[in-house]
């Protein structure tokens, strides 16, 4: 998909479309996950610290991510690719590999074009985005051509020009080759693929080491035979937040842990599946990463089991000077059997007897002492997601009071205007421009922050009523072969 996100925002909102849009953590310490091409013009890229890309593009749109509209437009292009073959290999919410010919679909350059050009057309139509199609012998080459052909376009590398097609092209195209590596090669007088096949294999093997240099070697001459392996097997679950301003009070840490751990949970629960090592992540104030982790008797799901164990794992961690970075993740993932949860339940039940009779001793000692206040608090409990904060997003670190939060970007309907999204908010007021997919761009109003009538809303598809495609790939819908000439048509030159 094209700059998959930042187009996702384009669609939903009628007044960004063709203008420059910036999707990512909008905090001081916030990254741009994805920047649309007109935000590209001005330098911006993903990874870039947000902070740069205000600079670089100061009248971009600036938006948090819409996790929930992005997954929903991805389970409709993975079912599209579905149709084409049993072996469908996801590699992120936008980016998946496709074996043609074991879905019999394809088998020869032309079938394989023919089937690259309606896929582009079934996507549009389908979710109203474009995505670009690389058609190659190996994945390492699709993957080459994909990128090749952005945006919204179709490239086949046809078999026998591998070698032609490659030799000119940087060293850092080839997998395994990121900006270490690069510059190793650069220093040693390779800087495109053809100086690569010059070297030789001897040489890469000497300057990278057996394993790297061979592979390398190997991908230069265009040779890449991993298959496409379907349903990839996920190894961890995790979440994870950058702060805004660094953590200094040992309780409030504990609190986030106790959050992200729930959060943690959600997203184990969504794809099915139970943990045994839960891991804490922790970047203190001077960048040090540390890792923790404790394997559990058997898998769970349990956000008391988990919630605690990181809790436990965080005792064990030195937050003195400040933590930028917190993350709580599960490994050892397994699908949940019936004897995880006599442990679970048994292991919860030990806890919650423990709690109970600290919470008795306790009593008993203030009861003595004269003080009838009770036990005393653990802390405060862990809060809940600010409302108008993405579920998947980045935490604002703030710790301010507000009861509602307007995050730029956020869906929202209000009683009497509609819905719409929020265009910003401050010193007590939020802007809202009211529009929809589909529709001409809308007016901009401002209310109280709390207004009653303004509620967070869930996000519109982008596409109202998609064309009947359960026909295809056997056959193309009317609806679309029709407009597909058309649109090759206007973009011929």
């Amino acid at each position: 998909m094209d700059a998959f996100y930042a187009s996702a925002e384009q669609a939903a909102k009628p007044s960004l479309r063709g203008k420059p849009v910036v999707v990512g953590g909008l905090g001081t310490r916030g990254v741009v996950a994805t920047a649309s091409y007109e935000a590209r013009r001005f330098g911006v890229h993903s990874a870039m610290p947000m902070a740069q890309a205000r600079r670089l593009a100061p009248n971009a749109a600036y938006l948090v991510p819409r996790f929930a509209l992005y997954r929903t437009v991805s389970d409709q292009v993975m079912e599209l690719l579905g149709r084409l073959s049993p072996l469908v290999e996801p590699l992120s919410l936008d980016e998946a590999f496709v074996d043609l010919e074991a879905g019999g679909v394809a088998d020869d350059s032309r079938s394989a074009r023919a089937i690259g050009e309606q896929l582009r057309l079934v996507i549009r139509a389908v979710t109203g985005l474009s995505g670009s199609v690389g058609l190659a012998g190996s994945k390492m080459l699709a993957k080459i051509a994909s990128e090749e052909a952005k945006p919204d376009g179709l490239l086949l590398i046809e078999p026998g020009t591998e070698r032609e097609l490659l030799a000119p092209m940087s060293v850092r195209i080839l997998p395994g080759v990121g900006p270490a590596t690069g510059d190793h090669l650069r220093r040693a007088g390779m800087t495109v693929v053809h100086d690569l096949v010059e070297a030789g294999e001897a040489e890469l093997v000497r300057l990278l080491g057996r394993s790297h240099g061979a592979a390398l070697h190997r991908m230069a001459l265009g040779h890449d035979d991993r298959p496409v392996v379907a349903e990839r097997d996920a190894k961890s679950v995790s979440v994870e937040d950058t702060f805004d301003v660094d953590l200094h009070d040992r309780v409030r840490v504990r609190t986030e842990v106790e959050r992200l751990a729930g959060r943690c949970v959600g997203r184990l629960r969504g794809a099915g599946r139970s943990g045994r090592t839960v891991v804490l992540k922790v970047r203190r104030y001077d960048f040090s990463t540390l890792t923790r982790s404790e394997t559990l008797r058997g898998p769970t799901d349990d956000p008391v089991v988990v919630r605690e164990a990181a809790a436990r794992l965080l005792e064990a961690v030195d937050t003195t000077g400040g933590v930028r970075l917190l993350g709580v993740g599960v490994t050892g993932l397994a699908d949940f059997t019936q004897e995880d949860l006599f442990a679970q339940a048994a292991d919860a039940r030990e806890a919650e007897d423990a709690r109970q009779a600290a919470d008795a001793r306790k009593a008993a000692e203030a009861e003595r002492s004269g003080d009838d206040d009770g036990p005393p608090a653990e802390g405060p409990p862990a809060r809940d997601q600010a409302a108008g904060q993405a579920p998947d997003g980045p935490g604002t670190g703030s710790g301010e009071p507000e009861t509602r939060r307007w995050s730029a970007g956020h869906d929202v309907r209000h009683e009497v205007h509609g819905y719409g999204w929020v265009q910003g908010s401050g010193v007590g007021r939020v802007t809202v421009r009211f529009e929809e997919p589909g529709s001409a761009p809308g007016r901009v109003r401002t209310f109280r922050i709390d207004d009653p009538r303004l509620r967070p809303a869930e996000p519109l598809p982008l596409v109202r009523e998609p064309p009947d495609y359960s026909s295809w790939p056997a056959s193309l819908p009317k609806s679309l072969s029709g407009a597909g000439v058309a649109d090759e048509a206007e973009s011929s030159p």
